[in-house]
């Protein structure tokens, strides 16, 4: 973090040595025919390139080319549960920064050309072997004839192949392309970072969204968190210097960022229990067995406010331990769960948001 988080690039081999993927192409084929999943398939022809958007029926797949394909399952986090446990191996990163995990199944040949990503990634090598080349070039302009943001000119300055396990990290603006030596995936853990202008324009008057107020969040010398779930406190600060003049409280600045930044994306859907038992079996289950955020859920706190799902509440002082512990670890142990928030937490559950220990999805 302190030698390489948002200043140069790093190849970490053997990062995750016992890496197993966590799908499969017929499970990502699957995925990629239902609505709630965003899925893209790049192809190269020669010079050409050509972009389709999901939802993909079965007899797409028949009518691709054997090689230079690529697709593309954003969100990969939220629909399987192996995805999910990789982002949280990245919770040294507050949650606020997190994004999701996309993976890229590719065949021989297969990318989506050289380009630039303002934001951080990690991009772990799964099965296969893939080529990566990255250059610092100042030039970013674009191919005026291609579907994608793929850069005009790429000037390579460095280049690695990686093998399972092997992984590689960009900081935001770098420009990389890789290229699949062989049929391989790779999942590219994403990080996301607060624009101020769009929290104006979300939040408060028309007339604060006007003022120019400069580039998105940056933590350069960020050190590794045991809270990931605490929302940081510079990203207040950065807001408020943002919006230079002082007229919003601390307090206030921190509502608008918690709120927005666990407002789920518009995909994004819940899944209420069929047959929710009631509220007293509920907070006996919860007591028992403990409860677990569902992997869409995005939970924050702020000084005493907890924030969830764009939502937020200001719960009495001797409960917010144990809901900071429910947004760190996103999960209670049996008998952590405050009898006293039952009513509050059976809400959550009866809208999806989190489950008994057992009935975790």
């Amino acid at each position: 973090m302190a030698r390489y988080w948002q200043r140069r690039a790093y190849l970490i081999r053997g990062a995750i040595a016992d890496f197993r993927d966590p799908v499969s192409l017929p499970m990502l084929q699957r995925l990629a025919a239902r609505d709630d999943v965003q899925a893209r398939v790049v192809m190269q022809d020669g010079a050409r390139w050509h972009l389709e958007h999901g939802p993909f029926q079965h007899r797409f797949w028949k009518n691709l080319p054997a090689k230079r394909w690529t697709l593309l399952v954003q969100g990969l986090n939220l629909v399987v549960p192996g995805a999910d446990t990789l982002l949280q191996r990245f919770a040294f990163i507050p949650y606020a920064r997190l994004d999701d995990v996309m993976v890229s199944y590719a065949t021989a040949g297969g990318g989506v050309g050289p380009h630039v990503d303002s934001y951080d990634v990690f991009l772990l090598q799964g099965m296969g072997l893939r080529r990566w080349r990255i250059s610092t070039q100042p030039d970013r302009a674009l191919d005026p004839h291609a579907p994608l943001k793929i850069l005009r000119s790429f000037r390579p300055r460095q280049a690695w192949q990686l093998a399972r396990g092997d992984m590689l990290y960009l900081p935001p603006h770098v420009a990389h392309e890789g290229v699949a030596i062989e049929p391989c995936t790779t999942y590219s853990i994403g990080f996301r970072a607060p624009d101020y202008a769009e929290l104006c324009a979300e939040l408060f008057a028309d007339r604060f969204a006007d003022r120019k107020l400069g580039s998105a969040y940056t933590d350069r010398g960020l050190r590794p968190t045991k809270h990931p779930g605490a929302l940081p406190g510079r990203m207040i600060d950065g807001f408020a210097d943002a919006l230079r003049r002082r007229r919003f409280s601390r307090k206030t600045l921190g509502d608008v960022v918690g709120m927005v930044s666990t407002t789920p994306k518009a995909h994004v859907m819940f899944d209420r229990p069929p047959s929710p038992v009631s509220m007293r079996r509920f907070a006996a289950a919860a007591q028992a067995q403990g409860i677990q955020l569902d992997v869409r859920s995005l939970m924050l706190y702020f000084d005493a406010t907890i924030y969830i799902n764009g939502e937020r509440i200001a719960p009495p002082a001797r409960h917010q331990p144990k809901l900071r512990q429910l947004a760190d670890d996103r999960a209670l142990t049996a008998r952590s769960v405050p009898a006293g928030m039952a009513g509050q937490l059976y809400e959550w559950y009866c809208a999806g948001w989190l489950h008994i220990a057992h009935h975790a999805t």
